[in-house]
């Protein structure tokens, strides 16, 4: 009876093994109640983000009897539904840019190196959990955090790399940028000297 035991016990070692390049932010937990003619049931819902740090986030929600088990099932929603956006510098937004969904409304901009993450709530857990450093963000409209996070990655699905547009348009990344175009020639700057 005591080999019994142990084998049952040994080999139950399965959530190591889940993606630990990964991480998650649970974000909000509500408690719902049914009323039934015993009395009232209790269920949890969970909204969790997760992300790679590295340019992949998703967000899930679960609904369970336990609150646990409400997690668990949101984190894996989280993973089958994650998107990839550009960063610039793998730190902050290529554009400023506004996103949408139902009555919440957000505007992300990008922001210099060293301003920091400045977003209220929900926003800032999916701006961690993408690998944004620097972003200023603004949530105007609904504060239900599930629209809330709806809109930010429709915004953040909008966002599009000089990359992506060159692609798009034939061209190279330095047309695109025209970095080379905004100095004047050598020759027309000695001509506006000696005028």
């Amino acid at each position: 009876m005591a080999e019994r035991d142990n084998r049952r016990g040994g080999g139950n070692n399965r959530r190591e093994e889940s993606n630990p390049e990964f991480a998650d932010r649970l974000v909000a937990i509500n408690r719902v109640s049914k009323t039934v003619k015993g009395g009232k049931r209790f269920g949890f819902a969970a909204l969790v983000v997760v992300g790679d740090q590295k340019g992949r986030v998703g967000f899930g929600k679960g609904k369970a009897k336990e609150v646990p088990e409400a997690i668990r099932k949101a984190t894996e929603q989280a993973k089958r539904k994650m998107m990839r956006v550009p960063l610039r510098e793998g730190r902050t937004l290529h554009h400023d840019m506004e996103g949408r969904h139902g009555a919440g409304r957000v505007i992300m901009r990008s922001a210099p190196q060293g301003t920091g993450i400045i977003a209220g709530g929900p926003m800032r857990a999916v701006f961690e959990m993408l690998g944004i450093q620097d972003v200023v963000a603004k949530s105007t409209g609904s504060q239900n955090p599930y629209n809330m996070i709806r809109a930010t990655l429709d915004g953040l699905g909008k966002e599009t790399s000089p990359r992506m547009v060159a692609q798009r348009r034939g061209k190279k990344v330095a047309d695109i940028l025209g970095h080379k175009e905004e100095a004047p020639a050598p020759e027309a700057a000695a001509e506006s000297a000696e005028a």
